[in-house]
């Protein structure tokens, strides 16, 4: 039997985008509001890393909402862009490619829009929505010619004349005869030409204006349904060009009535908005034009949350396996979670060590179950089994990623050093609002996972610290040895003072001042090495 489960877990769906919109819906897990956050009229940015689920998010409820009968237009930005490169072609004026991403965009929303209202034209008035969809893209791919006219202008004319004359005499039996012609030919000709040229260039022109006007007529049309506009993978656009189609999100979507907007994005790869001189600004303003209050990072992590944590991850991965089992081994006739897990796993632990493993990242779950299925072959998952799967998918995917940032390895190697081998534990302090590149770059990769923010100092008014923790596969094979981290975060009063551990990040940090890591000290030392030299 077992041989027939592991089968089936290896046959898993990775990505959500390559899955069948109902196998979306049934393998989707609520985590605490996290529907009720999606479901909300309210513009949303929604943010997360790679394999948190943010595609899974907005496909669930592009599905979810086309059910209930609104409009639901679903575009993954990493499809959108001219031919031949030109987004990320730097040679191109910023004004130009920008332009061409608002264009490409909108036409995409119009794609869309027109292709739905085929689909539901026994509910849509066709006619006017029909022109509507005209005037939307016609607003949306203007081109106009800048530069300098020229007008040629010439005439010609002519005339001719000929003459000629002919004089016979023929003879015969009757007689002798004469003839005797002349011919005369005139003409003339005139003729004119004008030319009107152009010379300049083409430049394409988006009217903002026109745009939203035509969206609200398309929105009032189908009242009292909705449009919801998802955007996933919003970090693909090239970073220079985000805010100006932020900027055409604020000024011609946000302000239409009956349409919802949703951007997933990862956080670190995202720029919403510039700042102009005198506090205008282009694009849109994360906290006042959208709200910003779904990011999936902060749901699953074990050591936030590990009763949570578990309950999901068990609940997600019997959903994908039920997805699969009717494909690959019906007669296994698995139907309820409980039975899975006793059948599945030696023991309850095992899957407790795939969910630290995770880290809250629901594709690293589904890829460490399918390596610990690899392994078990014919025999049940244990713990011996999730802890090898760990270290090989650290290996084979987030160190990997590391390793092509020389700054990001050698900052990571000093915090292993310096939290693991030093203090014995999991997890450090820094301060809240710290941007540094490579601590960006470490949680990007999913070898940093952010705990908990904003832990409170009251003897430090004001400031306040981010709790992040080392991932599993850093340090899952140092586990039953002397090196072995002994918890999350170093407890103690004072860096003299052995106060044991913490498990759970506390809201004062004064019973663990010892966990925090003070990064300027590996900047001061790496740039005398001249580590950072070409990574920052």
């Amino acid at each position: 039997m077992n041989d027939k489960i592991n089968a089936a877990l290896l046959r898993l769906t990775r990505r959500a985008e390559t899955s069948e919109p109902s196998v979306l819906v049934s393998t989707f897990v609520d985590t605490g509001m996290l529907q009720t956050l999606l479901a909300s009229h309210d513009h949303q940015v929604i943010y997360g890393r790679r394999g948190t689920g943010k595609t899974h998010a907005l496909l669930y409820l592009s599905e979810t909402k086309r059910k209930a009968g609104d409009i639901s237009i679903y575009i993954d930005m990493r499809t959108i862009g001219s031919s031949v490169g030109l987004l990320a072609d730097d040679t191109m004026p910023l004004a130009e490619r920008a332009t061409r991403l608002l264009r490409d965009t909108l036409t995409a929303i119009h794609d869309r829009l027109y292709s739905l209202a085929i689909e539901q034209a026994d509910n849509l008035n066709l006619g006017e929505v029909g022109q509507y969809l005209d005037a939307f893209i016609d607003s949306s791919t203007e081109t106009q010619v800048i530069g300098t006219a020229v007008h040629e202008e010439s005439t010609s004319q002519g005339s001719s004349q000929e003459s000629g004359s002919s004089f016979s005499v023929t003879a015969s039996e009757k007689g002798v005869s004469a003839n005797v012609s002349s011919t005369t030919k005139a003409g003339s000709a005139d003729s004119a030409q004008l030319k009107f040229q152009r010379s300049g260039q083409f430049r394409h022109r988006v009217r903002f204006g026109a745009i939203g006007q035509t969206l609200g007529k398309i929105a009032k049309s189908i009242s009292p349904r909705r449009i919801w506009l998802l955007l996933d993978e919003w970090s693909a656009i090239p970073i220079d060009l985000q805010p100006y189609l932020a900027d055409l999100i604020r000024r011609s979507i946000l302000p239409v009535h009956g349409v919802s907007a949703k951007i997933a994005a990862i956080e670190q790869r995202s720029q919403f908005h510039v700042s102009g001189e005198r506090g205008d600004y282009t694009g849109i303003e994360v906290g006042a034009d959208v709200t910003a209050d779904l990011n999936l990072d902060d749901f699953m992590v074990f050591d936030h949350d590990s009763t949570r944590a578990v309950a999901f991850f068990r609940k997600l991965i019997f959903n994908h396996f039920q997805a699969v089992q009717a494909e690959v081994a019906p007669e296994l006739g698995i139907a309820s979670e409980g039975d899975f897990v006793r059948l599945a796993f030696t023991q309850r632990t095992a899957l407790e060590e795939i969910v630290r493993a995770a880290e809250g990242v629901p594709r690293d779950a589904i890829n460490v179950l399918g390596i610990c299925a690899q392994k078990a072959s014919t025999n049940p998952i244990a713990v011996v089994h999730a802890r090898s799967a760990a270290k090989v998918w650290y290996q084979r995917d987030k160190e990997s990623a590391v390793s092509a940032n020389s700054g990001a390895a050698a900052l990571l190697r000093w915090i292993i050093d310096e939290v693991i081998a030093h203090r014995r534990a999991r997890a450090f302090l820094v301060k809240s609002g710290t941007r540094d590149l490579l601590i960006d770059s470490l949680f990007d990769s999913r070898v940093l996972h952010l705990l908990k923010r904003n832990i409170s100092a009251q003897d430090e008014p004001g400031v306040r610290y981010d709790a992040f923790k080392i991932d599993y596969g850093c340090y899952v094979d140092l586990l039953t040895t002397a090196r072995e981290p002994q918890g999350l975060l170093p407890g103690g009063a004072s860096e003299a003072s052995d106060g044991g551990y913490v498990e759970v990040p506390p809201d004062d940090y004064r019973a663990i001042r010892r966990a925090i890591l003070d990064l300027s000290l590996f900047h001061q030392g790496s740039q005398s090495a001249g580590i950072l030299k070409d990574a920052v």
